[in-house]
Protein backbone atom coordinates (compact mmCIF):
# COMPACT_ATOMS: atom_id res chain seq x y z
CA UNK A 1 0.00 0.00 0.00
CA UNK A 2 1.64 3.59 -0.38
CA UNK A 3 -0.30 6.04 0.81
CA UNK A 4 0.03 9.72 -0.44
CA UNK A 5 -2.67 11.25 1.92
CA UNK A 6 -1.73 10.77 4.77
CA UNK A 7 -2.46 14.18 6.22
CA UNK A 8 -6.48 13.46 5.18
CA UNK A 9 -6.54 9.42 6.64
CA UNK A 10 -4.18 8.36 8.86
CA UNK A 11 -5.86 5.04 10.79
CA UNK A 12 -4.19 4.82 14.56
CA UNK A 13 -3.21 1.47 15.62
CA UNK A 14 -5.32 1.75 19.23
CA UNK A 15 -3.50 -0.71 21.87
CA UNK A 16 -3.70 1.66 25.05
CA UNK A 17 -6.32 0.29 28.15
CA UNK A 18 -9.74 2.36 28.00
CA UNK A 19 -10.06 1.93 31.44
CA UNK A 20 -7.19 3.80 32.45
CA UNK A 21 -9.34 7.09 30.83
CA UNK A 22 -12.68 6.27 32.73
CA UNK A 23 -13.49 9.40 34.43
CA UNK A 24 -14.82 9.98 37.98
CA UNK A 25 -15.49 12.82 40.01
CA UNK A 26 -14.80 11.99 42.86
CA UNK A 27 -11.49 10.07 42.40
CA UNK A 28 -7.65 11.48 41.31
CA UNK A 29 -8.16 10.63 37.29
CA UNK A 30 -3.77 10.74 37.26
CA UNK A 31 -3.30 9.10 34.14
CA UNK A 32 -6.24 12.08 32.74
CA UNK A 33 -4.06 14.84 34.56
CA UNK A 34 -0.84 12.78 33.40
CA UNK A 35 -2.05 13.24 29.71
CA UNK A 36 -2.80 16.67 30.41
CA UNK A 37 0.26 17.67 31.55
CA UNK A 38 1.82 15.98 28.55
CA UNK A 39 -0.01 18.23 26.13
CA UNK A 40 1.33 21.32 27.92
CA UNK A 41 4.96 20.22 27.79
CA UNK A 42 4.10 19.41 23.98
CA UNK A 43 2.19 22.72 22.95
CA UNK A 44 2.72 25.12 25.94
CA UNK A 45 -1.16 25.39 26.96
CA UNK A 46 -2.63 24.39 29.93
CA UNK A 47 -6.37 23.59 29.12
CA UNK A 48 -7.70 21.28 27.48
CA UNK A 49 -11.49 20.76 26.41
CA UNK A 50 -12.87 18.57 23.91
CA UNK A 51 -15.87 19.33 21.30
CA UNK A 52 -17.98 17.70 18.65
CA UNK A 53 -16.05 18.08 15.17
CA UNK A 54 -19.05 18.86 13.45
CA UNK A 55 -20.95 22.71 12.33
CA UNK A 56 -22.67 22.42 15.78
CA UNK A 57 -19.52 21.85 17.43
CA UNK A 58 -18.00 24.54 16.22
CA UNK A 59 -21.02 26.52 16.59
CA UNK A 60 -20.80 25.73 20.42
CA UNK A 61 -17.21 27.80 20.21
CA UNK A 62 -18.77 30.41 18.83
CA UNK A 63 -21.24 31.20 21.46
CA UNK A 64 -18.65 30.53 24.00
CA UNK A 65 -16.73 33.69 22.80
CA UNK A 66 -17.42 37.03 24.04
CA UNK A 67 -16.23 39.00 20.64
CA UNK A 68 -16.18 40.00 16.99
CA UNK A 69 -15.26 36.33 15.51
CA UNK A 70 -13.72 36.39 11.81
CA UNK A 71 -12.90 33.13 10.17
CA UNK A 72 -11.07 33.13 7.23
CA UNK A 73 -12.06 30.85 4.06
CA UNK A 74 -9.21 28.66 4.22
CA UNK A 75 -9.94 26.72 7.06
CA UNK A 76 -11.58 23.07 8.05
CA UNK A 77 -15.55 22.48 6.15
CA UNK A 78 -16.80 21.93 9.44
CA UNK A 79 -15.84 25.08 10.81
CA UNK A 80 -17.14 27.17 7.64
CA UNK A 81 -20.62 25.47 8.16
CA UNK A 82 -20.15 26.20 11.71
CA UNK A 83 -19.89 29.83 10.87
CA UNK A 84 -22.50 29.73 8.81
CA UNK A 85 -24.71 28.02 10.79
CA UNK A 86 -23.42 31.17 13.33
CA UNK A 87 -24.38 34.13 10.92
CA UNK A 88 -28.08 32.27 10.58
CA UNK A 89 -28.80 32.89 14.39
CA UNK A 90 -28.12 36.38 13.62
CA UNK A 91 -24.40 37.26 14.31
CA UNK A 92 -21.66 38.68 12.34
CA UNK A 93 -18.83 36.31 11.04
CA UNK A 94 -16.02 38.31 9.33
CA UNK A 95 -15.23 36.63 6.47
CA UNK A 96 -11.68 36.57 5.25
CA UNK A 97 -10.91 35.22 1.69
CA UNK A 98 -8.45 33.47 -0.35
CA UNK A 99 -6.46 34.97 -3.07
CA UNK A 100 -6.64 33.46 -7.02
CA UNK A 101 -2.44 31.95 -5.53
CA UNK A 102 -4.15 30.48 -3.20
CA UNK A 103 -2.96 32.78 -0.04
CA UNK A 104 -4.95 34.24 2.68
CA UNK A 105 -5.61 37.77 1.58
CA UNK A 106 -4.37 39.41 4.73
CA UNK A 107 -4.92 42.88 3.63
CA UNK A 108 -8.30 42.15 5.03
CA UNK A 109 -7.39 42.21 8.70
CA UNK A 110 -6.53 45.87 8.14
CA UNK A 111 -8.14 48.04 10.17
CA UNK A 112 -11.13 46.03 11.29
CA UNK A 113 -12.17 45.37 14.98
CA UNK A 114 -11.47 41.56 15.23
CA UNK A 115 -11.63 39.92 18.79
CA UNK A 116 -10.73 36.23 17.79
CA UNK A 117 -9.38 35.49 14.51
CA UNK A 118 -9.89 31.17 13.37
CA UNK A 119 -6.81 31.34 10.80
CA UNK A 120 -4.66 28.50 10.61
CA UNK A 121 -1.19 28.55 9.92
CA UNK A 122 -1.73 26.36 6.47
CA UNK A 123 -4.72 26.31 4.22
CA UNK A 124 -7.13 23.52 3.86
CA UNK A 125 -6.47 21.07 0.49
CA UNK A 126 -3.63 23.05 -1.11
CA UNK A 127 -1.79 23.03 2.84
CA UNK A 128 -0.41 26.75 1.14
CA UNK A 129 1.58 27.89 4.06
CA UNK A 130 0.52 31.61 5.56
CA UNK A 131 2.69 33.34 7.99
CA UNK A 132 1.26 33.94 11.86
CA UNK A 133 3.65 36.46 11.94
CA UNK A 134 2.52 38.63 9.43
CA UNK A 135 -0.91 38.49 10.67
CA UNK A 136 0.17 39.19 14.49
CA UNK A 137 1.22 42.46 12.98
CA UNK A 138 -2.35 43.22 11.16
CA UNK A 139 -4.41 42.29 13.99
CA UNK A 140 -4.32 41.75 17.64
CA UNK A 141 -6.69 39.06 17.39
CA UNK A 142 -6.28 36.10 19.51
CA UNK A 143 -5.63 33.35 16.78
CA UNK A 144 -7.38 29.60 16.66
CA UNK A 145 -5.64 27.37 14.71
CA UNK A 146 -6.26 24.04 13.49
CA UNK A 147 -2.49 22.15 14.03
CA UNK A 148 -3.14 18.79 12.74
CA UNK A 149 -1.27 18.79 10.11
CA UNK A 150 1.34 22.25 11.38
CA UNK A 151 1.48 23.52 14.51
CA UNK A 152 2.59 27.16 14.64
CA UNK A 153 3.64 28.49 18.20
CA UNK A 154 1.87 31.74 17.28
CA UNK A 155 -1.52 30.38 17.60
CA UNK A 156 -3.34 31.47 20.77
CA UNK A 157 -5.10 28.24 20.85
CA UNK A 158 -5.28 25.07 18.45
CA UNK A 159 -7.41 21.91 18.11
CA UNK A 160 -6.92 18.92 16.52
CA UNK A 161 -9.32 17.04 13.71
CA UNK A 162 -9.15 13.46 15.19
CA UNK A 163 -10.32 11.77 11.88
CA UNK A 164 -7.34 13.17 9.80
CA UNK A 165 -4.88 12.40 12.76
CA UNK A 166 -6.31 8.95 14.19
CA UNK A 167 -8.96 8.02 11.02
CA UNK A 168 -12.01 7.54 13.65
CA UNK A 169 -14.59 9.96 14.08
CA UNK A 170 -13.57 11.36 17.96
CA UNK A 171 -13.91 14.74 18.96
CA UNK A 172 -12.03 17.67 17.90
CA UNK A 173 -9.15 18.28 21.15
CA UNK A 174 -8.97 21.90 21.88
CA UNK A 175 -6.11 23.60 23.95
CA UNK A 176 -5.66 27.26 24.70
CA UNK A 177 -4.19 29.37 28.14
CA UNK A 178 -6.48 32.15 29.04
CA UNK A 179 -9.66 31.71 31.45
CA UNK A 180 -11.46 34.06 29.19
CA UNK A 181 -10.97 32.19 26.26
CA UNK A 182 -12.86 29.19 26.08
CA UNK A 183 -15.17 27.91 29.11
CA UNK A 184 -13.76 25.02 30.62
CA UNK A 185 -15.66 21.78 30.64
CA UNK A 186 -16.62 19.97 33.88
CA UNK A 187 -14.29 16.61 33.90
CA UNK A 188 -17.18 14.35 33.82
CA UNK A 189 -18.03 15.80 29.79
CA UNK A 190 -14.61 15.46 28.28
CA UNK A 191 -13.83 12.90 25.60
CA UNK A 192 -10.84 11.42 27.63
CA UNK A 193 -10.17 8.68 24.79
CA UNK A 194 -10.58 11.49 22.07
CA UNK A 195 -7.87 13.51 24.27
CA UNK A 196 -5.96 10.21 24.66
CA UNK A 197 -6.02 8.77 20.69
CA UNK A 198 -5.11 12.39 19.60
CA UNK A 199 -1.84 12.63 21.70
CA UNK A 200 -0.87 8.88 20.59
CA UNK A 201 -1.19 10.18 16.53
CA UNK A 202 0.39 13.17 17.25
CA UNK A 203 3.80 11.42 18.92
CA UNK A 204 3.67 8.95 15.82
CA UNK A 205 2.97 11.68 13.59
CA UNK A 206 5.88 12.18 10.65
CA UNK A 207 5.94 12.93 7.47
CA UNK A 208 9.10 12.93 4.91
CA UNK A 209 10.78 15.79 4.07
CA UNK A 210 12.70 14.79 0.88
CA UNK A 211 10.04 13.24 -1.61
CA UNK A 212 8.38 16.81 -2.75
CA UNK A 213 10.92 17.77 -4.89
CA UNK A 214 11.58 14.58 -6.76
CA UNK A 215 7.87 13.80 -7.29
CA UNK A 216 7.03 16.91 -8.34
CA UNK A 217 10.33 16.20 -11.16
CA UNK A 218 9.10 13.13 -12.15
CA UNK A 219 5.56 14.17 -12.87
CA UNK A 220 6.16 17.07 -14.79
CA UNK A 221 8.73 14.96 -16.55
CA UNK A 222 5.74 12.32 -17.26
CA UNK A 223 2.37 14.52 -17.88
CA UNK A 224 4.36 17.54 -19.56
CA UNK A 225 1.28 20.06 -20.74
CA UNK A 226 -1.36 17.97 -18.97
CA UNK A 227 -0.11 18.84 -15.44
CA UNK A 228 -0.26 22.09 -13.46
CA UNK A 229 -0.36 24.04 -10.14
CA UNK A 230 -3.20 25.87 -8.55
CA UNK A 231 -0.47 27.49 -6.16
CA UNK A 232 2.88 27.78 -6.38
CA UNK A 233 4.64 24.26 -4.31
CA UNK A 234 7.33 26.30 -3.10
CA UNK A 235 4.60 28.33 -0.74
CA UNK A 236 3.17 24.86 0.80
CA UNK A 237 4.12 22.58 3.41
CA UNK A 238 7.38 21.24 2.84
CA UNK A 239 6.14 17.43 2.43
CA UNK A 240 3.19 18.60 0.65
CA UNK A 241 2.40 19.16 -3.08
CA UNK A 242 -0.96 20.26 -5.02
CA UNK A 243 -1.25 19.85 -8.43
CA UNK A 244 -4.06 19.69 -11.41
CA UNK A 245 -4.83 17.08 -14.54
CA UNK A 246 -6.24 18.61 -17.45
CA UNK A 247 -9.15 16.67 -18.64
CA UNK A 248 -10.42 14.23 -16.11
CA UNK A 249 -11.84 14.33 -12.77
CA UNK A 250 -9.54 13.83 -10.15
CA UNK A 251 -12.00 11.87 -8.08
CA UNK A 252 -12.14 8.85 -11.04
CA UNK A 253 -8.49 8.94 -11.09
CA UNK A 254 -8.47 7.89 -6.94
CA UNK A 255 -10.75 5.25 -7.49
CA UNK A 256 -9.06 3.76 -10.31
CA UNK A 257 -5.34 4.28 -8.43
CA UNK A 258 -7.27 2.58 -5.13
CA UNK A 259 -7.02 -0.67 -6.77
CA UNK A 260 -3.40 -0.53 -7.38
CA UNK A 261 -2.87 0.16 -3.48
CA UNK A 262 -1.97 3.77 -4.18
CA UNK A 263 -4.18 6.42 -2.46
CA UNK A 264 -4.47 10.45 -2.84
CA UNK A 265 -6.72 12.68 -2.19
CA UNK A 266 -8.72 15.47 -4.08
CA UNK A 267 -9.43 17.53 -0.96
CA UNK A 268 -10.66 17.31 2.49
CA UNK A 269 -12.21 14.34 3.91
CA UNK A 270 -11.94 13.18 -0.25
CA UNK A 271 -9.59 10.36 0.18
CA UNK A 272 -11.70 7.89 -1.35
CA UNK A 273 -12.77 10.01 -4.44
CA UNK A 274 -16.11 11.29 -3.06
CA UNK A 275 -17.87 13.58 -5.65
CA UNK A 276 -17.82 16.74 -3.86
CA UNK A 277 -14.80 19.02 -5.60
CA UNK A 278 -12.58 21.28 -3.45
CA UNK A 279 -14.28 24.37 -1.80
CA UNK A 280 -11.10 26.00 -1.39
CA UNK A 281 -10.17 25.59 -4.86
CA UNK A 282 -13.45 27.47 -5.97
CA UNK A 283 -12.54 29.83 -3.09
CA UNK A 284 -9.72 30.72 -4.55
CA UNK A 285 -12.15 32.01 -8.16
CA UNK A 286 -11.86 28.88 -10.01
CA UNK A 287 -15.18 27.30 -11.23
CA UNK A 288 -16.71 23.57 -10.22
CA UNK A 289 -15.47 21.62 -13.36
CA UNK A 290 -11.92 23.26 -12.82
CA UNK A 291 -11.37 22.26 -9.04
CA UNK A 292 -12.17 18.83 -9.84
CA UNK A 293 -9.20 18.70 -11.68
CA UNK A 294 -7.30 19.15 -8.06
CA UNK A 295 -5.27 16.54 -6.42
CA UNK A 296 -2.91 16.79 -3.18
CA UNK A 297 -0.66 14.29 -2.15
CA UNK A 298 1.43 14.23 1.19
CA UNK A 299 4.59 12.19 1.69
CA UNK A 300 5.91 10.14 4.62
CA UNK A 301 7.21 7.18 3.55
CA UNK A 302 10.76 7.03 1.68
CA UNK A 303 11.04 5.71 -2.39
CA UNK A 304 14.01 5.47 -3.93
CA UNK A 305 14.20 6.68 -7.43
CA UNK A 306 13.16 3.66 -9.25
CA UNK A 307 9.97 3.16 -6.93
CA UNK A 308 9.08 6.92 -8.00
CA UNK A 309 9.16 6.50 -11.38
CA UNK A 310 7.24 3.45 -10.92
CA UNK A 311 4.44 5.08 -9.19
CA UNK A 312 4.22 7.91 -11.65
CA UNK A 313 4.24 5.95 -14.65
CA UNK A 314 0.91 4.15 -13.11
CA UNK A 315 -0.55 7.41 -11.72
CA UNK A 316 0.31 8.16 -15.89
CA UNK A 317 -1.08 5.29 -16.88
CA UNK A 318 -4.16 5.80 -15.26
CA UNK A 319 -4.73 9.12 -16.27
CA UNK A 320 -4.53 8.15 -20.16
CA UNK A 321 -6.71 5.30 -20.05
CA UNK A 322 -9.57 8.00 -18.16
CA UNK A 323 -8.39 10.58 -20.25
CA UNK A 324 -9.29 8.68 -23.42
CA UNK A 325 -12.86 7.38 -22.42
CA UNK A 326 -14.16 10.63 -21.22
Amino acid sequence: MIRLNTLQYNPLDINFSFEKYSLDSLLSNSNFEELCMEYKKSFNFSKVKTFSFSKEGFLGLFLELKGNIAVSYGECEALINGAKLYESFGFEIIWIDLNKDGKINLSQLENKNIDFLFLSSYVMDTFIMTSLSDVKKLTTAKIVSNASANFSTLSDAIYFDNYKLTGYSLSGVLLFEEDNFFELLNIGFIDTLAVKCCFEALKTQKFNFEMKEKFQKKLEEKFKKDLYFFVNPNDTLAYSLHFGLKDIKARELIRTLALNKIFLTNGEGCSLGLSKPSRIIQAMGYDEITSRNSIQIAFVDFFNDKEIEKIVDIIYLKYKQLKSIS
